[in-house]
């Protein structure tokens, strides 16, 4: 029992030392290959305090040699912007001027819905709302408002049409079916219900359509009061 309490305090005091050398980002904050490093970090500093038949010579040598990867690869990061690039990646604008970047979604493995619910929890609720937004490269989520933008939701945006695919509940709730809305894309151009990426509408009546590889517009059904 002794020499577990002894091995146990030395791993913790050496890991305790490589995460303090390490920086002082939070986890949210890590670049992929520090959150891989800390993670492994931590399998290495459990592995010789659970089994004592693992000399504790290994795993220290371990925690520093992965340490020691990590300043190598900080060094090359501060040297040459281009390793940056490669070991972290790049932020991904995925709304901008001309609407949403559904390519730039589909590198990072996210959907429209995703990009709606970021936005939600920035305060954007309107999607004309936004002049940029993008997702960093570990992972944070940043938008530039308009300058008007509490002018361009004055009412909750519900999403009717997600990457051509019908929301029936959100139908239900405006109290419109399937035909009414494509006789409004057919109006706007829009022939089929699979080239439409997105299309929301507020209580206002105020659409926001935009179909794959296309710019979004922005337009109103005339509804005489707001329904919500």
């Amino acid at each position: 029992m002794g020499l577990i309490f002894i091995r146990t305090v030395i791993i913790f005091i050496a890991t305790l030392i490589v995460m303090r050398l390490m920086g002082k980002r939070q986890i949210g904050e890590m670049q992929p290959y520090e959150l891989v490093i800390t993670l492994i970090i931590a399998d290495l500093a459990c592995i010789p305090m659970a089994d004592n038949s693992i000399p504790l010579l290994y795993g220290l040598i371990a925690i520093f040699t992965i340490y020691l990867l990590h300043q190598i690869i900080c060094i090359l990061d501060l040297n040459f912007p281009w390793t940056k690039s490669v070991v972290s990646g790049i932020p991904s604008i995925v709304l901008n001027k001309n609407g949403i970047d559904d390519s730039q979604l589909k590198k990072n493995n996210l959907d429209v819905s995703d990009l709606i619910e970021s936005l939600r929890v920035e305060g954007y609720f309107a999607l004309d709302a936004v002049e940029y937004a993008l997702y960093e490269s570990e992972g944070t989520f940043s938008a530039l408002p308009k300058s008007n933008y509490q002018q361009l939701q004055t009412s909750l945006p519900i999403v009717l049409i997600d990457e051509g695919k019908w929301d029936d509940e959100n139908l239900k709730y405006i109290q419109k079916d399937r035909a009414y809305i494509m006789d409004i894309l057919k109006k706007q151009g829009c022939q089929k219900l699979k080239s439409v990426l997105v299309m929301t509408v507020d209580g206002n009546g105020k659409v926001y359509l935009q179909q794959k590889g296309e710019k979004y517009k922005v337009f109103y059904l005339g509804w005489e009061s707001a329904l919500w």
